[in-house]
């Protein structure tokens, strides 16, 4: 005669959940352990295979750090309000060091645009052409990327395939290339973020119209509408938003870049702020450095109040 099961009482239960979960603390102390070890190994690898290149440099140069921090405080503090402005300067001595009025771009006779502002004003401007050329793009090809909408995949895939390659590499490798064709100036720099900015954007894009939701296209589709009516009207009123909401976080992230292509003579602000530090002008780095800082937090608080708005409405228009 067999014995009935006994049921595990309740102190035996709570040392089995004891034992289980000391269990999951063993195991997970384990993965902790590995993946320290396996970054310190990465950290370690990384460093070496740098040693025969930079690193002994790096610390041999690190020093000179603090020399070339102090080299950057200029005379006078109004030194930089001064190169900014395109004021003159009481230490000018004829070199170009102290010669802020020269770069002046007068607008009419008595009035000017001083050099740094008009050199950040090219930069925003090709930020902001290159995002609008860069959305529109993009807009135009998420739809086809998008699997709810595109279900051939000799179209899909392709259109996904141009959008990796041209998000495949930074926008100032790209300017390098489009710099030996055009020359020095803003064209290579607006050509180069223009098709980074397409690349991202028309990912970003089509993963949002892929979580869009489709009953509108269904009534539509019932409705006798072709594609173009159906994605018009059932799905860009609902993924607009967030269109809008990327294209702005966008155009932040271009006003970086367009700062360091004209590093490399893409124009703009990056080519003024390299002269400058490579010529040892203190007070005109400071005062690019300066505008620069001003103007990407003015550009990051105005895209984020925008989005903030465009989030509230979408939310409203949900809840109505």
């Amino acid at each position: 005669m067999q014995n009935a099961p006994t049921t595990p009482r309740l102190g035996d239960g709570g040392q089995l959940v004891e034992r289980h979960w000391q269990e999951l603390a063993a195991r997970r102390r384990i993965y902790t352990f590995l993946a320290v070890a396996l970054f310190l190994l990465a950290m370690s690898g990384s460093l070496w295979f740098a040693n025969d290149s930079n690193s002994g440099k790096f610390f041999d140069r690190l020093p000179y750090l603090f020399d070339f921090v102090g080299e950057l405080i200029p005379r006078d503090g109004t030194e930089i309000l001064r190169a900014m402005f395109d004021l003159p300067s009481p230490y000018y001595d004829g070199s170009f060091k102290y010669d802020y009025v020269e770069g002046r771009h007068y607008i009419a006779e008595n009035f000017y645009i001083p050099e740094y502002f008009y050199k950040m004003l090219e930069t925003v401007n090709i930020a902001i052409l290159s995002t609008l050329i860069g959305a529109l793009l993009g807009f135009l090809l998420c739809f086809l990327a998008a699997r709810n909408l595109m279900p051939n995949p000799f179209i899909r895939g392709p259109v996904r395939r141009l959008m990796e390659i041209l998000r495949a590499f930074p926008e100032v490798v790209i300017a390098g290339f489009f710099l030996a064709i055009f020359s020095l100036g803003p064209v290579p720099a607006i050509i180069a973020v223009t098709i980074h900015t397409i690349g991202a954007l028309g990912k970003l894009f089509f993963e949002v119209v892929e979580n869009a939701d489709m009953k509108p296209d269904e009534g539509l589709r019932a409705a006798g509408g072709n594609w173009v009516e159906r994605v018009w009207f059932g799905i860009v009123p609902q993924v607009m938003p967030n269109f809008m909401s990327y294209a702005l976080l966008r155009l932040e992230i271009n006003v970086r870049a367009s700062t360091i292509i004209g590093a490399v003579g893409g124009g703009g602000i990056g080519e003024l702020l390299r002269l400058s530090i490579s010529q040892g002008h203190e007070a005109k780095t400071l005062a690019i450095v300066t505008l620069l800082l001003i103007t990407i937090i003015a550009v990051d608080q105005l895209s984020a109040w925008l989005r903030k708005k465009l989030a509230g409405e979408q939310a409203f228009a949900f809840v109505q």
